[in-house]
């Protein structure tokens, strides 16, 4: 694939954040801004991002595109209304892609400790091989669960864990594979909890790209404690990576 055409980013953030509790984690304020805002950040100030387009409940599409223009998110390309799922979400975006286009980054709303070099591999990976995502490396024990009869939950055996890995996003797709994965599964009622896995589905290979510990995804009340505590070291890491992408772009 050349490297002419431009690179969008893709966020759903339509979700009610069940796990945490209370207000929409994305909308949750972390650093003085909303979660929300902190992720589209990141974009906005890689070199290679063009477009980014962000899917919302519906009664938060009008402010929080005046929001984010407001704010200074220059490359939003469009606030649309979400779907009922993550892929619906996804595909309501995919509507709003320009023609220029040729890679499609997915990336979740509530990870905004994703770094720029991160995002620079997943680029080069979709431009190199056509489909990628981060992913991590699992240290701890794996186990199966079950419950006994008694309701008492129990270990059963011990899967491989060099077998095994935890997906992040960004998630990177060529254009049109992505377009075409979410028309079939459109067609064929198909559901999935990834765009990788409905890029395999239609028979395209998926590369991994080694992810960040740092990338989590904030889910559950913990999560949200260590984002908090994480803050300002986060910022020390995003202004090295930003001198680093200047540097690199003097270089070249």
């Amino acid at each position: 694939m050349k490297e002419s055409g431009q690179v969008a980013v893709i966020v759903p953030a339509a979700g009610e954040g069940r796990r945490l509790g209370g207000h929409r984690k994305q909308f949750r304020v972390l650093g003085g801004k909303s979660v929300l805002v902190q992720t589209l950040m990141v974009f906005e100030r890689h070199s290679k991002v063009d477009h980014v387009i962000v899917a919302t409940p519906e009664e938060a599409v009008i402010p929080l595109s005046d929001e984010l223009r407001r704010i200074g998110i220059t490359k939003l390309r469009a606030v649309v209304k979400g779907g009922d799922s993550r892929q619906a979400s996804v595909r309501a975006a995919l509507d709003q892609l320009p023609d220029e286009v040729d890679v499609v980054l997915v990336h979740d709303a509530v990870r905004p400790f994703v770094r720029l070099s991160s995002v620079s591999a997943v680029i080069k990976a979709v431009r190199d091989y056509g489909a990628c995502s981060l992913a991590v490396g699992i240290s701890d024990t794996v186990r199966r669960i079950e419950n006994n009869d008694n309701g008492v939950l129990m270990f059963g055996e011990t899967q491989p864990r060099e077998e095994l890995v935890r997906m992040q996003t960004p998630q990177g797709f060529r254009m049109d594979w992505l377009m075409q994965a979410h028309e079939v599964a459109a067609t064929r009622g198909t559901e999935a909890t990834d765009d990788v896995d409905l890029v395999q589905k239609i028979g395209h290979p998926v590369v991994g790209v080694e992810g960040c510990l740092y990338n989590v995804k904030i889910t559950t009340p913990a999560d949200w404690d260590h984002a908090k505590r994480f803050w300002d070291h986060w910022q020390t890491i995003l202004r090295q990576e930003e001198r680093e992408q200047i540097v690199g772009q003097e270089t070249r």
